[in-house]
């Protein structure tokens, strides 16, 4: 079976922002979720500038603020556009800094990779805030001693579309926003350890991976990953799998926003072709509405992938999904994967499949599974281990794994 051909379950995935395009001029099409939410995310000058350069900061209001930083501040910063690499963006994100006096070589530096929000400017983390489990997750880094950069990614808050779950887009912005921190003058560590759930989870592991060839000069030290997703064919038809087909299923919600980068790779697709007339103001409000608000949506009009869906598009995902795989497996670093036994919106069995292969490649992966955990709870359910990880990480111990005795 072709990767093609198991992704007809996930066919929501390459449709909204598409129909949209056929909907909408093109020019505003390219735009979809932009807003103005203020004057500092909005800097017209970046593509005459290098990447990785600061252009702004300011102190977060407190909504936008955790409460264990001694600083919490919001920074405009400038970085490669990763859909196509042609051009210099300016991105948004925030910089956490705990309380006390840093060490000598500074707070060692997180590097946090936010979950699904939304592609609309008005849910980018510096902007909205945070949820409460990411709150109680960065809170505890905190707590710890650990300086935490937090980029919203490409096209969050900022002007362009969010190229939802590509890989490449949120790598460069992760490791751009490191840059811009290092040259700020803050107190944090040239050394990193890059953290990420869902989402950011797959921002993660491509911002090690894209680290050698675009920012070599880094100090990379590892990565921790829970929920993460993993586009193979492999991993695509364990979705298909698991997803019910006459059932409401409020993971849709997912598949709605990450259909808005393809208006970018194909203005040719029309929504109408494939979309029901009864589920397009559904799949339209990605425009301007944050995943949860959308997720209750689906569930509230009861929306089921065969009520969507007119017929299947399977036979234009491939550039879409093209662009959320990962460029290698082959990491450099060692990173901690953990898998919740009960998680619904990337499967046990996915993240399983991408440990398998990523140890295949040689990688040094430490798997831990967490057999009653969700998709969500295993974030701050996996602190007790990974935070072993980030010491052993920053301390430079050796860390071999457990590729040889997977914990499933």
């Amino acid at each position: 079976m072709s990767a093609i051909e198991c992704v007809q379950g996930l066919s929501l995935l390459v449709i909204v922002a598409l129909g949209l395009a056929g909907q909408l001029p093109i020019a505003r099409a390219a735009a979809l979720g932009d807003s103005d939410i203020g004057e500092f995310y909005r800097f017209d000058g970046a593509s005459s500038k290098a990447p990785g350069l600061l252009l702004r900061q300011e102190p977060l209001e407190q909504h936008q603020s955790l409460a264990r930083a001694s600083q919490n501040i919001r920074l405009l910063y400038t970085s490669t556009e990763g859909l196509f690499a042609r051009e210099t963006v300016a991105v948004s994100g925030a910089l956490y800094l705990p309380r006390g006096e840093p060490p000598e070589a500074g707070w060692p530096l997180l590097v946090w990779a936010h979950g699904t929000v939304g592609i609309a400017d008005v849910c980018a983390p510096s902007w909205n805030g945070r949820q409460q489990r990411d709150s109680t997750y960065l809170n505890y880094w905190l707590a710890n001693g650990y300086a935490i950069a937090a980029s919203d990614y490409q096209g969050l808050g900022t002007r362009g579309t969010h190229p939802y779950l590509s890989t490449r887009p949120s790598a460069y912005s992760n490791l751009d926003i490191v840059r811009a921190v290092s040259k700020g003058g803050f107190p944090v560590s040239d050394a990193v350890v890059v953290i990420g759930q869902s989402q950011g989870a797959g921002a993660a592991l491509a911002t090690a991976m894209y680290a050698p060839d675009y920012a070599g000069e880094l100090d990379i030290r590892g990565v921790v990953a829970t929920g993460a997703p993993y586009f193979s064919a492999e991993g695509l038809a364990v979705i298909q799998a698991t997803r019910p087909t006459e059932e409401v299923d409020p993971t849709l919600g997912y598949n709605f926003l990450a259909l808005s980068k393809l208006s970018l790779i194909d203005p040719d697709f029309v929504l109408e072709d494939y979309v029901s007339e009864q589920v397009l103001p559904v799949a339209r409000s990605v425009s301007d509405t944050c995943y949860a608000e959308l997720k209750e949506r689906v569930v509230k009009e009861g929306v089921s992938y065969n009520k969507a869906f007119k017929k299947s598009p399977a036979n234009v995902l491939q550039p879409a999904f093209k662009r959320m795989e990962y460029p290698t497996l082959a990491l450099s670093v060692p990173v901690f994967i953990g898998i919740g036994g009960k998680d619904l919106s990337t499967p046990a069995r996915m993240q399983q499949a991408l440990v398998k292969d990523a140890c295949a490649a040689g990688a040094v992966i430490e798997a831990h599974f967490y057999r009653r955990g969700t998709h969500s709870s295993v974030v701050n359910g996996s602190t007790e281990d990974s935070s072993v990880f980030v010491e052993a990480a920053f301390s430079g111990v050796d860390i071999t794994g457990n590729c040889n005795n997977l914990p499933f």
